[in-house]
């Protein structure tokens, strides 16, 4: 979780240093909050039986910068923390992820 934090924090810095656009660092912050909230619901329907969150969602809005979201809920819910396959797919898209940022980042200084 303190990866998560972490990352969270530094993209206002990165804003605020004229690094990183504010859409940017809104968007990774909005799809955070709605990725902690789609793995809290998760959760609360898997313990009562309701209507899950299909996996691949909650994989897919990883992709599109919600990973930090679904990091922390994941830690702070422990859920989604065994499957194998989910975890493996999880940080994948989190790295495909950060792949991205960082080589738009790149493309945007040189």
């Amino acid at each position: 979780m303190p990866l998560a934090v972490v990352f969270l924090a530094v993209l206002p810095a990165l804003a605020l240093l004229g690094r990183l656009e504010w859409a940017v660092a809104w968007l990774y912050l909005s799809l955070s909050l709605l990725c902690f909230v789609l793995y809290w619901r998760d959760k609360r329907a898997a313990e009562r039986g309701g209507p899950r969150t299909p996996e691949a969602r909650l994989l897919w809005l990883g992709v599109l910068c919600g990973w930090p979201g679904g990091l922390m809920a994941r830690r702070l819910f422990r859920h989604k923390t065994v499957r194998q396959p989910f975890r493996l797919l999880f940080w994948c898209g989190a790295a495909l992820n950060l792949a991205a940022l960082g080589g738009w980042l790149y493309l945007r200084t040189h």
